[in-house]
């Protein structure tokens, strides 16, 4: 059973989550919260394996929450909430090492499917998701060009094309006819480019490529 903590400051959110969770099998809501500081407390008194997290909430916001979350032993995966109307909130849960975003209106099968992804040690980052990131800071703040370039020299030419792709925003299917591989292939080479880069997900890699340039 996946257990999950649900944190938004708005109860009514709070409810449409739970009934939409809970109308999996191997899903239990084992506790919700109202703020960052609540979902803290939460998290030890309960450990959750996914929590879904608003970006914004009064007091303790979610990216502060996420950060203590962080530096607690064996935490879980967060997964932050997100309307996109407060960006420079979403590069700092990027920055924290956040397991995913999802849009507030995710259709409910997506949602489970997120949850269970998340549980299983999976980033849930949507290709729309991470387009819509990159191309939201691509302005905001000014890129090490040079250093960019060197980390990404440690990829293959083909690890590369792949990462030039995911910041163009495409789905592993779209990479994989553009490039003439497998979608197998093509995680394996995402994989390995997270690995060797130091990241966590597919919108670090798409806003490195867009740093080099």
């Amino acid at each position: 059973m996946i257990r999950v903590l649900i944190v938004d400051d708005e109860a009514l959110v709070r409810t449409g989550l739970r009934m939409i969770l809970e109308a999996a099998d191997d899903i239990e809501v084992v506790a919700e919260a109202g703020n960052g500081a609540e979902a803290v407390a939460a998290v030890a008194r309960h450990r959750p394996h996914v929590v879904l997290m608003d970006v914004q909430m009064p007091g303790m916001d979610g990216v502060t929450a996420l950060q203590e979350i962080n530096r607690s032993p064996n935490p879980p995966k967060v997964v932050m909430l997100t309307t996109f109307d407060r960006d420079e909130h979403i590069y700092g849960a990027l920055r924290a090492r956040a397991a995913g975003f999802l849009l507030k209106d995710t259709a409910p099968r997506d949602l489970i499917a997120a949850v269970r992804t998340t549980d299983d040690g999976s980033a849930v980052l949507s290709p729309t998701v991470t387009k819509r990131i990159v191309d939201t800071f691509a302005d905001q703040h000014s890129p090490d060009t040079r250093a960019a370039g060197k980390r990404l020299a440690a990829l293959t030419e083909r690890e590369r094309q792949v990462a030039r792709a995911v910041a163009r925003g495409l789905a592993n299917a779209e990479i994989a006819r553009e490039l003439g591989m497998t979608e197998t292939t093509v995680k394996a080479h995402i994989s390995r480019s997270l690995t060797k880069l130091g990241l966590t997900n597919r919108v670090q890699i798409a806003l490195l490529v867009r740093d080099a340039g």
